[in-house]
């Protein structure tokens, strides 16, 4: 399983969200991740919605429970993990996933992603 994880300001266009994804590395995805209480803006669903993926909202206990890379104090007040995208793509892609890279940051700041996959056994 393949998921990008995403974080993103509120007024992030669809544009940087598909940047953030290709300067993740983008590839075939089967996922799309955020906070439960980013699942339903807009954007990311337009998003979703072009990419034919469901969005998996993850839960705060999820989030906070990944090890990511990536610190933002910011972040860490109010998500508790160092990176909403890295968490959000790990907690998606479930137990025993592995990011592909630190997240990435789409050009105008407004939005990150990351990628994160798991091999079933």
């Amino acid at each position: 399983m393949r998921v990008a994880g995403f974080g993103f300001r509120a007024n992030a266009p669809l544009a940087a969200l598909k940047d953030a994804l290709a300067r993740a590395g983008g590839g075939p995805l089967d996922a799309l991740a955020t906070a439960a209480a980013k699942a339903e803006a807009p954007v990311l669903r337009a998003l979703a919605a072009e990419l034919g993926l469901p969005v998996l909202p993850q839960p705060p206990e999820a989030l906070q429970a990944q090890t990511t890379p990536t610190r933002s104090p910011r972040i860490a007040t109010r998500f508790g993990t160092g990176s909403l995208a890295e968490a959000a793509a790990l907690a998606g892609a479930g137990p025993g996933a592995r990011l592909i890279g630190p997240r990435a940051i789409s050009t105008d700041r407004t939005a990150t992603a990351a990628i994160a996959e798991r091999t079933p056994t």
